[in-house]
């Protein structure tokens, strides 16, 4: 099969010539409720074969070579290092006289997780990932100590795939057992006793980045034993698009089963419990509907559950288990439920409003102690621990507030500064407004937009909007360093909270999913045109960027209206709406999508669809896709099939690149730190090239 057969020409707005390798069309076909589609790019979802191999390649050539003809890349890539090379740590974790956290030293490819007796102990390493590679793509993605802290879990992920590999660590002397756990995917690890529960599929037929996963199967290893005599605790293979995950209580009397039916459209869980000592788990809630229901923690035999059911913004109930019967601990309020833990005997309960935190502590029978006072407008995670600590930690962030860790001490009900960022960052040189902006049918968006202070409103200005709008998943203000030397540029970075996220709880999640997705589209473009009728920008001076759900965003809203956009960075995208669940666990999308298999929610899937609705001839605005080769939660056949029904149908007749950016070893995110800013420099490349600017 002759796959690169000839080339299309194209002349773009950046002077350079473009050849784009003209990709094979098959005679494929489906048919979905009478409607036929054609599928001319099949052969592309074959991640394995020589032929997408080479398509690959070519596609890499063009692409780089393009990027590597601006003047200025090497010098973005020069000032992203500087900007992020500064230590960062993240909040510890105390277990017995020990207490564990991540630092990395700037530029290092991976955080070193460290370990010191006491808050003023001299810090050694437990496990320096970045001697796991070469080229530093190995992961440590799990860290769970045992109940006594003499064992640990530690999961390992390669190259960015999301399957993972669990070994032991005896934390008496830093040594690895010979303990070793496979094929481990969206799970966690649940000590009880000298063993854990975790979660695995079985080995996948076919490609294991491509092929669908099912039959979620959970397991008990004890420490010393092979994975092949590990016990089966629970499986459905009636039901085998279902997730099934096990935890336990933070004193292991208690081991609780979530199972979710995402792949059947239910957007909620089932819960069950095992009592130590039983062999059976009984039904806490046995029916699987759109509720959810999250354990907090137990108090005695009763449990503490966070839950959605009959209150869109979540509330907090006491499960007596005795009498099997619920009392409302903490009821709703007009602002979402953010998180619920417990930590010294207190239950710490944080909401958001218009999208930043209110952090509260609550005792254990939901009596309201105090507001725990936050530095301004922005984000507060953490607030973790164990029953008897008398202190918790947890991360403030805005979008020029640099992660500050701070110590909570619960007696004396106050915050200090245990450890602040040592970056080159003056805050005070820039601002953050918050606006809302009518959508389309006049529902109030907000959004945040971050710029150096003096910035002129004369539409000039270089500006990216960033959205995603999906999964109940809240964009929350966070600080980037590597948006420093953009600002300094005289960029403006705006992050839009559309429908589809959890802003404003489970309505606002509802009102952006299944049949009505395209509100987020509408929210989307709406940001846009606020932004160029405020004089912010331009359309010659704005990109638009998401990643994974917000790449489909990008996909579908450059269709709609493309002449609003310069540039487009469509990432890690779900472009083939009619095919998302056929790979790993796109199946579990259908909760959030629907599903082409439905009559209904096929019309609007296809309506939007990314691939199904480019047009032949087409003025698109520049455009860079960008996937990476082991994206293993979404394929990078979507990113492949779409590039090349972009290329064809409009490469000849658009004026501006469009291309296609192939990583290697990296999967739904960058693996590696090196591999994250290689990235971020290429982004901001292509931008200013294409908007006819020069990085100074």
């Amino acid at each position: 099969m002759n796959i690169i057969s000839a080339t299309i020409l194209a002349s773009n707005g950046s002077a350079q010539q473009l050849n784009y390798p003209a990709t094979l069309k098959i005679d494929h076909t489906d048919e979905y409720h009478g409607v036929k589609v054609p599928d001319p790019y099949r052969w592309l979802e074959d991640d394995r074969s020589d032929e997408t191999a080479a398509w690959v390649k070519a596609q890499n050539e063009v692409t780089f070579g393009y990027l590597d003809k601006i003047p200025f890349k090497n010098r973005i890539f020069t000032d992203l290092e500087k900007a992020y090379n500064y230590p960062k740590y993240s909040a510890p974790g105390k277990k017995g006289e020990y207490f564990y956290f991540y630092k990395n030293d700037g530029l290092q490819n991976q955080s070193v997780l460290y370990r010191q007796k006491g808050l003023n102990g001299n810090p050694e390493v437990v496990l320096d990932p970045n001697k796991l590679s070469a080229d530093g793509t190995t992961r440590l993605t799990v860290f769970s100590l045992s109940k006594n802290g003499d064992h640990a879990v530690l999961g390992f992920s390669k190259g960015g795939s999301d399957w993972q590999e669990y070994q032991i660590m005896d934390m008496k002397n830093l040594s690895m057992l010979p303990d070793k756990v496979e094929w481990v995917k969206i799970s966690g690890a649940a000590w009880q006793d000298d063993g854990f529960y975790y979660s695995r599929y079985p080995k996948p037929e076919g490609s294991e980045l491509a092929a669908k996963n099912e039959n979620h199967q959970v397991f008990y290893h004890k420490i010393g034993t092979l994975q092949q005599d590990d016990k089966l605790v629970f499986e459905d293979p009636a039901n085998p698009q279902r997730f099934h995950i096990v935890s336990t209580t933070e004193d292991e009397q208690y081991a609780f089963l979530s199972v979710s039916d995402r792949g059947k459209g239910k957007d909620g869980n089932g819960l069950w419990v095992l009592k130590k000592g039983t062999s059976q788990f009984i039904p806490v809630k046995e029916e699987i509907t759109d509720f959810s229901y999250s354990v907090i923690e137990n108090v005695g035999n009763d449990f503490l559950i966070e839950t959605n059911e009959n209150a869109p913004n979540s509330k907090v109930l006491r499960y007596e288990s005795a009498s099997k019967t619920w009392k409302t601990l903490i009821p709703e309020k007009p602002e979402p439920l953010q998180s619920a833990g417990m930590a010294g005997s207190k239950l710490f309960v944080s909401y958001s409003k218009d999208v930043t935190t209110r952090a509260y502590v609550y005792d254990l029978k939901g009596k309201l102690e105090n507001e725990i006072r936050l530095p301004g407008l922005g984000t507060a995670t953490g607030f973790g621990g164990e029953k008897e600590d008398t202190f918790v930690f947890y991360t403030y962030t805005s979008f020029s507030y640099p992660p500050t860790i701070f110590r909570y001490d619960i007696d004396m009900q106050k915050s200090a500064v245990f450890r602040s960022p040592e970056v080159s960052f003056n805050p005070e040189d820039y601002e953050t407004k918050q606006v809302f902006y009518p959508s389309k049918d006049g529902t109030k968006i907000p959004a945040f937009i971050t710029y150096k202070k003096g910035l002129k409103r004369d539409g000039s200005n270089p500006t990216i909007l960033y959205g995603y709008g999906g999964f109940n998943i809240s964009l929350t203000p966070s600080f980037s360093p590597t948006r420093i030397p953009f600002f300094d540029q005289g960029g403006v970075y705006v992050q839009a909270n559309l429908r589809g996220g959890s802003e404003y709880g489970e309505k606002w999640h509802e009102q952006g999913m299944k049949l009505k997705k395209q509100n987020v589209f509408d929210d989307f473009i709406a940001a846009a045109e606020f932004l160029i009728r405020e004089k912010y920008t331009s359309p010659e001076r704005l990109a638009i960027q998401g990643g994974s759900n917000g790449g489909l965003l990008v996909g579908a809203v450059m269709n709609q209206r493309p002449e609003l956009f310069k540039v487009a960075f469509p990432a890690v995208g779900v472009m083939d709406m009619l095919r998302f669940h056929k790979f790993t666990i796109g199946w579990n999308w259908i909760a959030d999508y629907g599903s082409s298999d439905n009559a209904d929610e096929f019309k609007v899937l296809f309506g939007y669809s990314p691939l199904h609705n480019i047009k032949e001839g087409g003025k698109y605005p520049a455009t860079m896709i960008t996937t990476a080769d082991h994206d293993d939660r979404v394929v990078p056949a979507h990113s492949f099939k779409y590039a090349a029904e972009l290329q064809a149908k409009a490469g000849a007749s658009s004026t501006n690149p469009l291309l296609i950016r192939i990583d290697t070893n990296s999967g739904h995110g960058a693996s590696n730190t090196k591999k994250a800013l290689e990235t971020q420099a290429d982004i901001y490349a292509f931008m200013f090239e294409n908007m006819g600017l020069a990085w100074k």
